[in-house]
C-alpha cells in the first residue's frame, strides 16, 4: 500500500527505533540541536508528535492531541518511553499508509491544513528529530535520498525567515552540501552542530 501514498514512513521509523536503542540513560540531560531542549525533552516531543500526527492521519480532529501542542519537557517524559515510543512510532507509520489519510484537511497541534501537507510536516519532523537525537547521542544517521528530495521540495516552498513553531530561518549551505545537509538547512538547522565538549572534572 505504501506505493499508493506520497511518503512511506516505515524506513525512517525503523531508523529512529534503532537510534532509540543507542540512547543511554546518562545522555538524557544532554543538549540537542534544538535550542533549550535536552535529549529527554526531545524524546517527550517525539512521543507527543507521534500521537498527534497519528490522530491527524485518522482525521480525529476532536482529539486533544490534534487540537493543541503542549510544550515538551524532560519532566513530562514517561519512564516507560523505551517501550512506549516504538509502539507510537509504529502507529504513526501505519496510519499514513491509508490513502485516505492524505485527502481533505486535518489538524495537528491546533493547526488546520491540507492533510497531504500535514503528512509532509510529519515526515519532516520525524527526519529532523531523528537527526537531532543521533547528533546529540553520538550516533550515525541515514535518511533515504528519495524521501529527502521530497522533503527538500516541500521545505523550499516556505519563507526563508522560517515558520515560527515549525521551521527556523534557512541556514546557508555550500555547493557540496549533501541532500541531508540541504534538508537540515531548509529546516533551520546547522549540519555542523556538535554537542559541547564536557570540561574534565577538577582534580580533588
Amino acid at each position: 500500500m505504501a506505493d499508493r501514498v506520497p511518503l512511506d514512513f516505515d524506513p525512517p521509523v525503523r531508523v529512529l527505533r534503532a537510534l532509540l536503542l543507542g540512547v543511554d540513560n546518562g545522555e538524557l540531560p544532554n543538549p540537542t540541536p534544538c535550542p533549550g531542549w535536552s535529549v529527554a525533552t526531545l524524546l517527550d516531543h517525539l512521543m507527543g508528535l507521534s500521537v498527534a500526527f497519528t490522530q491527524a492521519a485518522r482525521k480525529r480532529i476532536d482529539d486533544p492531541a490534534t487540537s493543541s501542542a503542549p510544550e515538551p519537557s524532560a519532566q513530562h517524559l514517561s519512564r516507560h518511553w523505551r517501550s512506549r515510543l516504538p509502539v507510537l512510532l509504529e502507529d504513526l507509520s501505519t496510519s499514513w499508509k491509508d490513502p485516505d489519510a492524505w485527502t481533505g484537511t486535518s489538524q495537528a497541534g491546533g493547526v488546520t491544513m491540507p492533510a497531504a501537507a500535514l503528512g509532509h510536516v510529519a515526515m519532516n519532523e520525524l527526519i529532523m528529530h531523528s537527526w537531532d537525537l543521533a547528533r546529540a547521542t553520538g550516533q550515525e544517521y541515514f535518511a533515504d535520498p528519495r524521501t529527502l528530495e521530497i522533503i527538500i521540495e516541500f521545505l523550499s516552498q516556505g519563507p526563508a525567515e522560517g515558520t515560527p513553531g515549525l521551521f527556523g530561518p534557512v541556514v546557508p549551505t555550500d555547493d557540496e552540501a549533501t541532500l541531508l545537509d540541504q534538508a537540515l538547512a531548509l529546516a533551520g538547522r546547522d549540519a555542523k552542530w556538535r554537542p559541547p565538549r564536557r570540561r574534565p572534572a577538577a582534580a580533588a
